[in-house]
């Protein structure tokens, strides 16, 4: 701070030549203040390289004082294209610790390039070491940084006194260090931590100084380097990060934005400016060349955070749709997968998945397989072609009662909302052995699972299957009182709106009612002829754990299901539900009920109360209608 106050003050006074005037200048000064006036002259004429943790003009000045030399070593070592002519040219000619460091980052260069095993045995490498740990204090920043991957990268034990000698000279420099060397210098240390290996004094000066010095940031290799190591900063650098990330997200390559994208994946970190940024940019510059690695990486990390861009999704079908041949299966199930998170079906591309698989079935494992009806059914892409059903049976014919447990649930149930379960599937999951293997771990998961089994038992009762099963099959524990969600806003409405419609009578309006099939109801009414709502207490209730009372529906009567669909249960942009709630609406059709569908886009934008009673009234008689034409 005292030098940093000085070099500010010190243009408020002459520059002070040393010539004789100044000389006599500061010899007819009073002794209270010649050593004030020196040491200001001083620090003007001769600033320190580096003070503390100043910013980026003296890291500019210290680099360029000291500029690398390319020896006549260097530049024959850096045409080397083995090994061991690296090794022997520093063997013909030797020379210092700088050269001994250089030599030793081209070594490793060429040993990943060519491959070769032995190399730090070699007496001419055990040399250029030798040399190094003598003249370690000659090294280049740079250089001494590179070191340190390098000598790993060779195989040098982490206790190796060397690597203890680089890491206690770059401790000692540190501040010295441009914050490009703090991003390489971070990326090893998060390498060890990985590996077991950790030098706590350096891990921890290297976050202050990368904390401290953050503003220094002015290159996207630096930010990009610095977000896939995530994982070794504090939230608070990871917040600056980012806004240095969304100042410089212009300036990324396509390549930047990809590993910006990933690193945020890694650590689940959902930041919405810097994402929407990203997404600008891939859209509006068409010197981007999207590459299909590219495009698959920003849909998977999109999923995981789930973050929707539909802009950018229909330039990645766009993308993609003539590409599709040269996918691999991987590829394909990858892409169906994340874009399923998304809730986003695009009918042409996910025509093209399906006859992907048609064309090279035999290419894709089990899992992949798997992946890609899960994707199907999660959007409810009902296909019309048999020839895809056929080679996914095929295929399940051997592989499928080695499946995984919840694997195998999550594939019936999947199959179940496509309508093509048989009963070979269904009796495997409903077996008392199997359903053992998916009780225990979390509760929600296991809540989860029951609900999905009650989904698979229900469409062998409801569908013509022939399959005598109920809920009672179903021996996973009822914990939905601990794992319930709350109740949305969307189905407080309707219930108020429903109880009005009811006339307030609780004997004639059911809310939240949990059926046998794992499916609930919003709001359920028997009405008569007149589609008024009467008392349904002492009526039969099949789809009911308890069975109801025990008289028979009256003639005329019907059975009305209100269910409410929330933002949530479409697909993204579409008025189209996803396939569990299309399979919910089927469900309680088949059950004998009237489906009063509720979406959030029509009802939540009426007002007042009377409003909404009489669209409810409005959407029983159209459906009632619908149900008598039939």
């Amino acid at each position: 701070m005292t030098t940093r106050l000085l070099c500010r003050w010190a243009r408020w006074f002459p520059r002070s030549p040393r010539t004789a005037t100044a000389s006599a200048r500061l010899q007819t000064s009073t002794v209270h203040h010649t050593e004030p006036l020196c040491l200001m002259t001083l620090s003007w004429i001769r600033p320190s390289v580096r003070h503390l943790c100043q910013g980026n003009e003296l890291a500019k000045i210290d680099e360029g004082t000291v500029p690398y030399e390319r020896t006549k070593l260097i530049k024959l070592v850096e045409k080397a294209s083995t090994p061991d002519e690296v090794l022997q040219l520093w063997d013909q000619h030797g020379g210092t610790g700088s050269e001994a460091a250089r030599c030793l980052i081209q070594l490793n260069l060429r040993v990943v390039e060519k491959g070769s095993k032995g190399v730090l045995l070699d007496p001419r490498c055990k040399s250029m070491q030798d040399t190094l740990n003598t003249q370690l204090s000659t090294v280049w920043n740079g250089s001494l940084v590179g070191l340190l991957r390098t000598l790993t990268m060779l195989g040098l034990p982490a206790h190796a006194p060397l690597l203890g000698a680089i890491q206690n000279e770059v401790l000692w420099r540190i501040r010295r260090l441009s914050y490009r060397h703090l991003s390489y210098l971070a990326d090893w240390v998060a390498f060890q931590r990985k590996m077991g290996y950790e030098n706590e004094v350096l891990t921890s000066t290297l976050l202050k100084q990368l904390e401290l010095r953050w503003t220094e940031l002015s290159d996207s290799r630096t930010i990009t380097i610095l977000m896939g190591r995530a994982s070794l900063f504090t939230p608070s650098l990871m917040d600056k990060l980012e806004d240095k990330a969304l100042e410089l997200a212009e300036s990324f390559t396509a390549e930047d934005m990809r590993r910006v994208a990933l690193a945020l994946a890694s650590q689940n970190r959902r930041a919405v400016p810097l994402l929407r940024a990203l997404s600008y940019h891939l859209n509006q510059k068409p010197s981007f060349e999207l590459k299909t690695p590219l495009l698959l990486d920003i849909a998977y990390v999109y999923g995981k955070l789930n973050f929707s861009q539909t802009q950018f999704f229909k330039r990645l079908a766009s993308e993609l749709l003539p590409r599709l041949s040269e996918l691999s299966s991987s590829e394909v199930s990858r892409c169906a997968k994340s874009l399923a998170l998304l809730k986003w079906l695009h009918l042409p591309l996910f025509e093209g998945f399906a006859q992907h698989y048609v064309s090279n079935s035999e290419k894709y494992s089990t899992l992949q397989m798997c992946n890609l009806l899960m994707a199907f059914a999660k959007l409810n892409f009902q296909l019309g072609k048999e020839q895809f059903y056929l080679k996914v049976h095929k295929a399940l014919e051997d592989s499928f009662t080695s499946l995984e447990p919840f694997l195998k649930t999550d594939l019936v149930w999947s199959l179940c909302v496509l309508n093509q379960a048989n009963s070979d599937y269904i009796s495997s999951v409903i077996k008392p052995d199997f359903q053992k293997k998916l009780s225990g771990g979390i509760e929600g998961r296991t809540e989860n699972y029951r609900q999905k089994l009650l989904n698979i038992c229900a469409y062998a009762q409801l569908e013509p299957l022939g399959l005598a099963v109920d809920a009672s099959a179903v021996l996973l524990p009822d914990r939905q009182s601990k794992a319930e969600s709350s109740t949305s806003a969307l189905q407080k409405t309707l219930h108020t709106a429903l109880w009005s419609l009811a006339n307030e009578r609780k004997q004639a309006l059911h809310t939240a009612v949990k059926t046998l099939y794992g499916w609930t109801i919003d709001g359920e009414l028997v009405v008569d002829s007149e589609n008024k709502p009467i008392d349904m207490e002492n009526f039969k209730a099949p789809h009911l754990p308890e069975g109801g009372g025990a008289d028979a529906l009256p003639e005329g009567t019907r059975r009305i299901a209100f269910v409410a669909w929330d933002f949530s249960n479409f697909c993204l942009k579409s008025k189209d539900l996803l396939g569990r709630f299309a399979m919910q609406k089927r469900h309680l059709q088949l059950a004998g009920f009237i489906v009063v569908e509720v979406p959030y886009f029509e009802f939540l934008e009426l007002k007042s109360d009377w409003q909404k009673v009489a669209y409810l009234k409005d959407k029983l008689g159209k459906a009632v209608a619908e149900e008598m034409a039939k």
